[in-house]
């Protein structure tokens, strides 16, 4: 299946997110760990400076700083403004307001863009399909997919899911996704048939409870050993 990126909106999270998100360890950041569909989130760029590596591939890559400064540029109000049609769908402590929200993801993004091109230059944001990595296999301790997988299930049916979850496999002993729920917070009917395919293959897949909670409900991240782990 061939997915075009113009059906996601560019969104960047920021890496205390991704910690809770993915309820990543001290230990894990040590650990040789692919970012899928990672966007303009800082994650990298703050794991460069903590002197730690993640490589990122994304769609999004084929663009300039510029151009993908001008893509936030022209969705950023109509995210803020869908988010305040929306509120009740959403877990306002953290984030207390849509107003935070939106200054905290330009914070990240405007992160991203100042990392982005050495970044690429350092190989750390990679132009890539995430159902066809440019990676050998067992490249990565972990693959962290936010907000794609599951997020976009109305655009992306269950043979792409599949095949994104065995390629995540391929290259990564562990897999975390997350969130498990949809776009509009409402649980991905896509899980199920995916947690059968994925045990078929023989490999483990749990559903785990994680320190983040912005979607009301979206507290949840699955997890799957390939088996081939270290």
């Amino acid at each position: 299946m061939v997915f075009t990126y113009d059906e996601v909106v560019p969104w960047g999270r920021s890496f205390n997110e991704y910690r809770r998100m993915f309820h990543l360890t001290d230990e894990d950041l040590q650990r040789s760990i692919l970012g899928c569909a990672d966007g303009p989130a800082n994650f990298n760029a703050e794991m460069f400076r903590k002197g730690h590596r993640v490589i990122s591939c994304d769609p999004l890559y084929q663009f300039t700083a510029e151009q993908i400064k001008q893509r936030i540029d022209a969705t950023y109000a109509e995210v803020i403004g869908q988010t305040r049609q929306n509120q009740e769908k959403f877990v306002w402590d953290l984030i207390t307001s849509p107003d935070e929200l939106g200054r905290l993801r330009l914070e990240a993004m405007r992160d991203f863009l100042s990392d982005y091109d050495q970044g690429k230059r350092d190989g750390r944001y990679i132009l890539a399909q995430l159902s066809d990595l440019p990676f050998a296999s067992g490249s990565f301790d972990i693959a962290l997919c936010s907000h794609f997988l599951f997020f976009y299930s109305d655009h992306l049916p269950l043979p792409f899911h599949q095949q994104a979850v065995d390629e995540l496999c391929r290259v990564a002993h562990e897999v975390r996704i997350f969130p498990m729920l949809t776009y509009n917070a409402e649980p991905c009917p896509l899980i199920s048939p995916l947690i059968e395919h994925v045990q078929k293959a023989c490999r483990t897949v749990s559903i785990e409870r994680v320190p983040y909670q912005f979607q009301r409900g979206g507290n949840l991240m699955m997890k799957i050993s390939s088996g081939n782990g270290r």
